[in-house]
């Protein structure tokens, strides 16, 4: 699904392309986006290490950050941070755009209309995996995902739950699996097909200044996640970071508006940082004129005269014989 969305991002970028004749090759595209994919995957798993690993686990024993086996065991590259990930793009993309003397805004405005899209299949691959499930589901669309972390039956919440949601529990074993909001879904349908439908046809089209595009999509993104983050369980080693709504919420089911998690946290900041941006970016378009994509658009110099004496002075006298034939 990674390559998947990777593609769908990549055609975006040339379709872009195509519509607004812009001289760019398919190799200095492709390039681009070779860079951008291996900062995603260094940023995304530093930061999970960082952020999302109190006990500093891959720190520790930093080989797992690139080697997929676990005692005896193929267990994937298992910890991925999308922010971490997008600052790794970002840095990766900025170094090869300096690197290369292009215009980082236009390249960045042009990426962050089209990621959005092939992120919706980031997420239907989370789903396929049954991984990053919701919260227990009241709902008739709640879905029991065989991953998903047991809870005791003789939880708090649990009674009021199965209620709620018609769903009995029985027998003697001390825990249950829950049905559960399938908030990959969400998630794929509001960071993914909604957000990228806004970018597209919206944001794209009444852009007044480089680096609209970028700061919008931060805003929209960031606003999407947040909401989605509320039907998504918190990861288990963090769990809430601001407990506003009660010392004792179960993260497994949502109570109160106030618990926020991590990945909130994040998208708060996300949304702050695009504000900014917005801002800053105009500032830059109104004090300085606009720079060209590439370095090869700035103006060529006038070709020198020749040197050679006896040249000159040959297409001096065919320019003398010329006027006076005009006479």
């Amino acid at each position: 699904m990674y390559i998947v969305a990777a593609l769908i991002a990549y055609f975006l970028f040339l379709r872009q392309i195509k519509e607004d004749r812009l001289d760019i090759s398919k190799e200095s595209v492709g390039n681009m986006f070779l860079w951008a994919v291996i900062g995603l995957l260094i940023g995304g798993r530093l930061f999970y290490a960082l952020v999302y690993d109190p006990e500093f686990t891959i720190l520790r024993e930093p080989w797992r950050l690139i080697w997929p086996i676990q005692d005896g065991q193929f267990v994937g590259l298992e910890g991925m941070s999308y922010h971490g990930g997008l600052i790794g793009a970002i840095v990766a993309v900025a170094i090869y755009t300096k690197r290369k003397k292009y215009s980082f805004l236009q390249w960045g405005d042009l990426l962050a209309n089209a990621v959005p899209l092939g992120y919706t299949f980031g997420r239907l691959g989370n789903f396929i995996n049954g991984e990053l499930y919701g919260r227990a589901a009241v709902g008739p669309w709640g879905m029991i995902f065989p991953s998903a972390k047991l809870v005791p039956t003789n939880s708090p919440w649990l009674a009021e739950f199965s209620e709620l949601a018609n769903f009995p529990i029985s027998g003697t074993s001390p825990l249950v699996n829950v049905p559960r909001h399938p908030s990959q879904l969400y998630e794929a349908f509001l960071e993914g097909i909604l957000l990228w439908v806004v970018m597209w046809f919206v944001v794209r089209r009444i852009s007044p200044f480089r680096g609209f595009a970028i700061a919008m999509y931060l805003i929209g993104y960031g606003v999407a996640r947040f909401i989605a983050e509320y039907s998504r369980e918190p990861d288990a080693q963090l769990g809430y970071i601001l407990r506003l709504g009660g010392g004792n919420n179960p993260t497994a089911y949502f109570t109160s508006v106030l618990d926020i998690s991590m990945g909130q946290i994040l998208c708060l900041l996300m949304i702050l940082a695009g504000i900014v941006l917005i801002f800053v970016f105009r500032q830059l378009h109104l004090r300085r004129p606009a720079v060209t994509l590439l370095a090869e658009d700035s103006p060529k110099p006038e070709p020198k005269a020749a040197s050679n004496p006896i040249g000159g002075q040959r297409a001096a006298k065919n320019t003398s014989k010329a006027v006076k034939k005009k006479k």
